[in-house]
């Protein structure tokens, strides 16, 4: 049975004094970039917001494949303009939309200058053609890679059950280790998951984390990502960004021609989107996750709306444990959501989530499980 957490008000963040002052020197006058990775469901949305959250006199651009609503918190959120947003702490948050290049220098042309870049991966992506994208096209004469934090679920990692190279990958390229929800284990499974990382990469620096909390001075400003270990490889990195990065180009439609995904084609990761504007039966929807999903279905995102409930519901679901925050709807009600795992029988998916679908009521109720 799945893990039903219910959603709990933010823990406060200490606003931390930090030594980073990336960017504004004469010997690095390079924009310093930290590149966020991990696995689906790992935390990285939860620490890209702890960090603009805490960051004191630093403003930070930061760049996701997609933000908003189930994204970059709406408490950071003062505007929103197309596909870039400005937070309230000076920063803000734009989209790639297929081109990180692009989106890069639109940061790059703002007219008030940003002191740090952070660009936050999908769940499938391998970091190193992100990387290569700064190391091999003109953005590493603008811009430096300060390093690579890939965020483990302590939790749910499990390279075995994954079978995946890409997991296996961020883990490889990643400068720092954050081994995340360490709350949710004891401390025998997490000694034996440091073992196990430490086998995929020797050396590795692995820092226990909470939600993402770790002091921002040995996070951002580390110094850690040495080029001259990736600046051998001969790939593309505009081919290889384009194949591997943006989820909607890599693990959508399996009919779609992914003979060039390599690793994501082996690897059996496909993406169901459901869309609907008929409410879920909660009764039919709590079924369906005790019964009838999957277990190779190891990340689900999207807003619900429930028949029994005039709220609007963020839905989260990350290996065995699932979270649904309420909050008011700002348009007409709808279901979006989406399901990405792998050697998924996609029309069963479907069919199922049509099948926990009810009619609009009168008589609703208070909420989830209420």
């Amino acid at each position: 049975m799945l893990e039903y957490l219910s959603p709990v008000s933010p823990v406060p963040l200490e606003i931390m004094e930090t030594t980073v002052t990336p960017g504004q020197t004469a010997t690095t006058p390079s924009l310093p970039v930290t590149i966020i990775t991990g696995f689906l469901g790992s935390g990285k949305t939860t620490l890209l917001n702890y960090i603009l959250s805490n960051q004191v006199g630093l403003k930070t651009a930061v760049l996701v494949n997609e933000f908003g609503e189930v994204g970059i918190d709406n408490q950071l959120i003062i505007s929103s303009d197309d596909d870039m947003v400005e937070l309230n702490n000076g920063c803000v948050c734009c989209t790639i939309n297929n081109d990180l290049l692009a989106a890069v220098y639109k940061v790059l042309d703002r007219p008030e200058p940003v002191d740090y870049l952070v660009v936050e991966t999908t769940g499938l992506a391998d970091p190193l053609p992100v990387a290569l994208t700064f190391l091999g096209t003109e953005l590493r004469d603008v811009t430096r890679l300060d390093s690579i934090i890939t965020v483990v679920d302590a939790e749910n990692f499990s390279v075995d059950l994954f079978n995946s190279q890409v997991a296996h990958n961020q883990i490889a390229y990643g400068d720092i280790i954050l081994l995340n929800k360490t709350d949710l284990v004891d401390g025998q499974r997490l000694e034996a998951l440091e073992g196990r990382i430490r086998e995929m990469k020797e050396g590795a620096r692995i820092l226990r984390t909470t939600r993402g909390q770790a002091p921002l001075s040995l996070l951002l400003s580390v110094g850690l990502f040495e080029s001259d270990r990736y600046l051998e490889s001969t790939a593309d990195p505009h081919d290889h960004y384009g194949h591997h990065h943006d989820d909607h180009a890599t693990c959508q439609d399996p009919s779609h021609d992914h003979s060039t995904h390599d690793h994501l084609t082996t690897d059996g990761f496909v993406s169901l989107s459901f869309t609907s504007d008929r409410p879920l039966d909660i009764r039919k929807f709590q079924y369906f996750l005790d019964h009838q999903l999957p277990p190779d279905v190891f990340r689900a995102k999207g807003i619900l709306w429930f028949k029994e409930s005039p709220q609007r519901h963020v839905f989260h679901l990350s290996g065995k444990r699932f979270s649904l925050e309420e909050g008011e709807w700002q348009g007409p009600p709808s279901n979006q959501l989406v399901l990405i795992g792998q050697n998924l029988d996609l029309e069963k998916l479907r069919s199922q989530l049509e099948g926990c679908l009810g009619t609009a009521s009168g008589n609703r109720g208070k909420g989830f499980g209420r």
